[in-house]
């Protein structure tokens, strides 16, 4: 008799032959661990009951690794993906403070960012520049692209040992500014953003936070924020890359959507835009030395039907590449953290 045709006979053993015998770990191509890939060993394995049992498992794994694939649970819905992330983490996180256009479609859950098909979208943290963001990160795969599509990960590790001591110690002393511009026409407006239209809840909520406020004319705004562009990982006491510093400067976007922006406002309108923490322009030499150390640490992996991606936020960078619609990938996010310092 096989180990599986006896299964009724050791119930009682569950919880070890869980991990031990309902699941596989490899990765995605020899001589790489990045990201660690989970895949069921016999047929029928639910994906939230076993990540429930095996919390601890899973957290030591995804510190260690940064990125971890779940394959082939066959997960099928919406609510089986926030159960999941509820499985591993409590429960899914609100998106405020919000950057990037998403369409909330139940719960927590979002769409991934809403930007046009042709468009990529380039490495970063989720929330980098936020003063309270997600410690986890969580995609679920609804329907691939016909072509492209892909959602490369990097790891943040590799991407921090890459950049230049000194460019590293001119970000520690003087940090980075945001600055964001809300109702030009142009972005997300403030409404959005900030998830109420009344000014009195974005001033408390700004002045909470440290975040400098400019009401401008035609119920338009502007926000200054200085923050860290390397904090302490909480449970690692690593110190890590973490910050908007390349995503949201002006010179990172695609060329055609930059070329507009500045054709029709000013750069201190720009719906974002970083400086040094003082106020001084970043060089064009170290944002490009900075792409360059995100873009080479990339891994992209074609999606597939019912995949589940758990990214540690401060561990991992994710990005997107150009596609042929249709795709619906659903993203949540969990356990906010609130540095102190930021």
């Amino acid at each position: 008799m096989t180990k599986i045709e006896s299964l009724g006979s050791v119930r009682r053993k569950a919880v070890n032959i869980s991990q031990e015998d309902l699941i596989k770990t490899e990765f995605l191509q020899p001589g790489t661990n990045f990201p660690l890939v989970i895949k069921p060993s016999i047929k029928g394995v639910n994906l939230q009951d076993w990540a429930k049992n095996n919390r601890d498992f899973l957290k030591t794994e995804l510190l260690k690794y940064g990125a971890i694939l779940f394959r082939d649970f066959k997960v099928k819905s919406l609510e089986e993906f926030e159960q999941i992330i509820a499985a591993i983490c409590g429960e899914a996180m609100e998106y405020r403070y919000r950057a990037s256009p998403r369409t909330q479609v139940g719960g927590r859950i979002y769409t991934s960012t809403d930007y046009p098909a042709e468009q990529s979208i380039f490495p970063h943290n989720e929330h980098a520049y936020s003063p309270t963001f997600p410690l986890k990160i969580f995609f679920f795969c609804l329907t691939p692209a016909q072509s492209g599509g892909e959602t490369p990960i990097g790891s943040c590790r590799k991407v921090f040992e890459r950049i230049d001591q000194s460019i590293r110690d001119r970000f520690i002393e003087k940090k980075v500014m945001y600055m964001r511009n809300f109702g030009d026409g142009f972005g997300l407006p403030w409404q959005t953003v900030f998830q109420t239209t009344d000014k009195t809840k974005v001033k408390e909520y700004c002045q909470s936070n440290g975040i400098e406020v400019e009401w401008k004319e035609s119920n338009r705004l502007r926000t200054r924020q200085v923050g860290p562009a390397i904090i302490k990982h909480p449970q690692t006491g690593e110190m890590v890359w973490f910050n908007h510093a390349t995503f949201f400067h002006v010179s990172t976007l695609e060329p055609t959507v930059r070329d507009s922006l500045l054709t029709n406002l000013k750069e201190e309108d720009l719906p974002t835009n970083t400086y040094y923490g003082d106020g001084s322009p970043i060089e064009p030499s170290v944002l490009a030395h900075l792409r360059e150390a995100y873009q080479q640490e990339m891994v992209t992996f074609s999606w597939q039907k019912g995949d589940v991606l758990m990214l540690d936020n401060m561990l991992s960078i994710h990005a997107r590449k150009p596609f042929v619609p249709p795709r619906k990938i659903l993203v949540g996010m969990a356990e906010p953290y609130s540095p102190q310092g930021i």
